[in-house]
């Protein structure tokens, strides 16, 4: 028996029925692949928006500085040590940190200077590319800083205004002086927003009279960033050999990185809820599809074929029209997936502005086309499909011929 040409013909015998079951299917799986894609770019920018933009992959403190940032907690041979770390294939850059009050003509707010190598802190993030207005630092402007965008707003300045700090030099003096809004950032992340003034390390030092060598963080990004981070992680620590703090992004920031984690779970759940729905479907089309043909298979079985034989049939349909599904839900879900991978979702009348455990959230929302984001939603098609005929298939293998045959 041909059971593929036999099962073809029984599913354009009825095409109404069979369309409808194959449309239901290739749009549950179109949306699941687009459903996929943008968590997968979400997690993506997420890890992206911690990683590049800030905190790096990996940073090294003094043991106590994360919960004291003291400015006497110095790494002393932090620029010895940051080159033995790059001979070791990593970017790396060092940070400076000291607080004070800054103040304009019109308003006033605690601030977090962050005095930054204006050379090699574009290799371990890319904060020098979200810049909303103006400019990011340069070499000759010794006296421009670049601000996050809450904090202008608190403090009522725009690009080329003044500002004026003060707080306490590292000998234990006044620290005052006057600087010029070079830049204000896009959203990065709270405290960036809300209170960081970034300027260069050697202005930092000047200001308030830290020693020439040594830094407060020395932070480090993977060259290769298909490395894994554990490992790359294991590396810097062997390198770093004192009793330093070396920890990566992940154990940084748990918040985010356990919500990444269970992300892909998330995916899973929402596939296995959504293919319920298209199994319900599925099984009512195979209900009907053997309760109109309970005469025809009752004659089938009379000549001798085998209940076995019926199961196959009913799933060589399914499995027909769910290949047929398949290969139309793919072809719309990655036409889809693709445009909003180039042009994104733009969501920032509702997510404008929103953060999750102090990281800024980007309100365009990019898919990200993979393997993983295109075939696993098909996957879960198949076994959903194989499932719900399950009982349809069952029912027909088991009816005898006599009753079959004058079924009514």
């Amino acid at each position: 028996m041909n059971f593929s040409q036999l099962a073809a013909r029984n599913i354009f015998r009825n095409s109404h029925r069979s369309l409808v079951t194959i449309a239901a299917m290739a749009f549950a799986c179109a949306m699941m692949i687009v459903f996929s894609s943008l968590m997968e770019g979400v997690i993506a920018g997420s890890e992206r928006n911690v990683v590049a933009m800030n905190t790096g992959d990996i940073q090294i403190h003094q043991p106590t500085y994360r919960d004291d940032p003291d400015i006497y907690k110095m790494i002393e041979s932090s620029n010895q040590l940051g080159e033995n770390i790059r001979q070791a294939g990593f970017f790396v850059a060092e940070r400076l940190f000291a607080f004070g009050l800054m103040a304009s003509d019109e308003s006033s707010s605690g601030v977090q200077l962050r005095g930054i190598d204006l050379v090699s802190e574009s290799t371990v993030t890319d904060i020098h590319q979200h810049v909303l207005h103006g400019n990011w630092l340069e070499q000759g402007d010794s006296h421009g800083v670049v601000i996050g965008k809450k904090l202008a707003r608190l403090l009522d300045v725009s690009l080329g205004d003044e500002l004026i700090f003060v707080g306490q030099t590292a000998d234990g003096y006044m620290a005052n002086d006057s600087f010029r809004v070079r830049g204000i950032l896009k959203s990065i992340a709270t405290d960036i927003d809300s209170a960081s003034v970034f300027m260069s390390n050697d202005m930092l030092r000047e200001l308030i009279s830290l020693p020439e060598q040594g830094a407060h963080q020395i932070v480090i990004m993977r060259t290769d960033r298909k490395q894994d981070l554990d490992l790359a992680t294991d590396i810097v620590s062997n390198v770093v050999k004192q009793d330093l703090e070396v920890m990566n992004w992940r154990q940084l920031m748990p918040v985010i990185s356990r919500f990444l984690e269970t992300a892909q779970v998330q995916t899973l759940i929402m596939l296995l809820f959504t293919y319920i729905a298209v199994a319900s479907v599925v099984l009512n089309a195979m209900l009907m599809s053997v309760f109109e043909r309970i005469h025809e298979f009752g004659i089938m079985k009379a000549m001798g074929v085998t209940p076995w034989q019926i199961i196959r049939l009913v799933y060589a349909e399914t499995l027909i029209q769910t290949v047929i599904a398949s290969i139309m839900g793919l072809i719309l879900g990655l036409s889809v997936s693709w445009y909003f991978q180039q042009y994104g979702l733009d969501m920032s009348s509702l997510a404008d502005g929103m953060t999750f455990a102090g990281i800024a959230l980007d309100p365009v929302w990019y898919a990200e086309l993979s393997v993983n984001s295109s075939f696993m939603p098909i996957g879960f098609l198949f076994v959903m499909a194989v499932i719900a005929v399950i009982y349809p298939a069952i029912k027909v293998a088991l009816m005898r011929p006599i009753e079959a045959i004058h079924h009514q």
